[in-house]
């Protein structure tokens, strides 16, 4: 394995479908369907050849693994993969859930399925290539270009207000993106390198840590969203297509918590400890403020939208405590989050195709019709939730567990958030579920079909495994994390 380029096979073997997708005639039903299987095909090779990592990762070392780096421009910017306890983790998630979007697509997505296909195959490239990249400019190219073919998800296959959406998705996380890059000129400017293992052994002044933090929080807030950069988020997930919902949530607001542990903590250790109360204050409003517009929403999907804001606050709060115990429950969170959520989305798409609305209020009583769905859709709120036995509980529990050591009130305040998840959880289950049928549609609505109920098993079974078994992921970041935090300490020391 150490000779082969495995990380440029994951990241652009996507690319490859591409090529193929490209020769195929999409004029006949022959030509689509053929066109859909290339995208499923390439997605599973794409998470077969992906678990190779994951088989032969060292988990005794927080060292970059499965290294490549080759000259590319001006000599000093190469082109650097590879990946540690942290990132391989997110690597594997994108595999693991591009397959479920492409399935998700198979019967929803009626017109231009060609490009549609195009667009997610180089998405999960571009996603890919964020968690792989050990250079700035790299790292940069990937999280930008990640817009592009989520843009035109959102703007061409979404709902009424698809534009809206689009462009407000686009112009939020542009414009923080834009200070990042004026952050990676004038770290290249000051270090004379854009490699981001060189760049953990820099030291730049307490004021241009000031200034370079604010800079790469400002595109990973955005991302993440944290409050109050947040509103881009529910308009994308309603207007998105389901898949474009899953993804979404699954995995590129994971790359704004990824982007605070591989940049914000390790390169810039004197301001993340400088702006730790005012993350962790940002973060308590999130879960609490969000959780509450929640309960006030009709649309199926806004409310689950504004649950991951809430959930994703627990990542951002765990992440800086800069404890063992919150910043593994921040990872663990986001993991969980990207499979809970995009089961849920998931789960309303199954009602969407045939109801064609996300109103709560259409709905009622459809238990006697879909038990199934009904089961699944409990199973996952309790996920939601975070029921003890579901991988919900780990991170949450993690995380508050390392906040209460930093910050008791904090944590207090973050606790209601829990509740609050509960109560608009459980309230829409029992709108949606129980009471009388609602009209003639709701009363002939079929129950899962062999595809949907396939389709959402595995990750039901994922959530209940993690939270049985959290040990499989907590013990592949346990090094990084401990690594991560005793550098932090230490820059703590040396400057104190």
């Amino acid at each position: 394995m150490e000779n082969w380029p495995i990380l440029s096979i994951i990241t652009f073997t996507p690319l490859i479908g591409v090529l193929f997708i490209l020769l195929i005639n999409a004029e006949d039903e022959i030509g689509r369907r053929n066109i859909k299987l290339v995208a499923a095909y390439t997605t599973l090779v794409t998470f077969i050849v992906s678990l190779l990592i994951w088989i032969n990762f060292d988990l005794t070392t927080s060292s970059f693994q499965f290294i490549e780096q080759y000259r590319w421009l001006s000599g000093s910017i190469t082109y650097h993969m590879g990946v540690d306890g942290i990132s391989v983790l997110f690597v594997i998630l994108t595999t693991l859930l591009m397959p479920f979007c492409i399935l998700a697509s198979w019967h929803s997505i009626k017109f231009r399925i060609k490009e549609y296909m195009i667009a997610f195959l180089v998405l999960e490239t571009l996603m890919i290539g964020v968690f792989c990249s050990l250079d700035l400019v790299l790292f940069y190219l990937f999280f930008e270009a990640g817009l592009i073919p989520m843009f035109l998800i959102i703007g061409i296959w979404g709902g009424a207000k698809r534009v809206y959406a689009s462009f407000k998705f686009f112009l939020y996380t542009l414009t923080g993106s834009v200070l990042m890059l004026l952050a990676i000129i004038y770290m290249y400017w000051q270090s004379g390198t854009t490699n981001i293992v060189e760049l953990f052994n820099f030291d730049f002044s307490t004021a241009s840590q000031t200034w370079l933090w604010l800079a790469f929080f400002a595109s990973f807030a955005v991302k993440i969203p944290m409050f109050p950069v947040h509103t881009w988020l529910p308009d994308a997930h309603v207007e998105a297509p389901t898949a474009g919902s899953v993804i979404l949530a699954g995995v590129l607001l994971k790359m704004g918590g990824y982007g605070l542990l591989r940049f914000s903590i390790p390169i810039f250790p004197i301001a993340s400890d400088m702006f730790s109360d005012f993350v962790l204050i940002l973060s308590v409003i999130a879960i609490i403020y969000t959780s509450l517009i929640a309960l006030a929403q009709e649309d199926m999907k806004k409310l689950i939208a504004y649950s991951s804001i809430a959930h994703m606050g627990f990542v951002t709060m765990g992440i800086f405590t800069f404890t063992q115990q919150g910043i593994q429950g921040g990872i663990f969170q986001m993991l969980s989050h990207g499979l809970i959520s995009a089961a849920l989305f998931l789960c309303v798409g199954v009602v969407y195709d045939r109801m064609h609305t996300r109103s709560i209020n259409a709905y009622g009583g459809i238990v006697k019709n879909m038990p199934k769905y009904a089961v699944f859709f409990l199973i996952l709120t309790m996920a939601n939730i975070g029921l003890p036995g579901t991988s919900g509980f780990v991170g949450e529990f993690l995380t508050l567990l390392g906040v209460f050591k930093v910050n008791t009130y904090i944590a207090f305040f973050a606790t209601t958030g829990v509740v609050l998840s509960a109560v608009y959880a459980l309230f829409l289950y029992k709108r949606v579920f129980f009471g009388t049928l609602q009209g003639a549609e709701t009363k002939t609505m079929n129950d899962l079909s062999y595809r949907e109920f396939y389709l959402l098993l595995p990750l039901v079974i994922l959530i209940i495994f993690f939270g049985i078994y959290p040990a499989v992921l907590i013990d592949v970041s346990a090094v990084s994390v401990e690594n991560l935090i005793n550098n932090y300490n230490n820059a703590l020391l040396i400057k104190g």
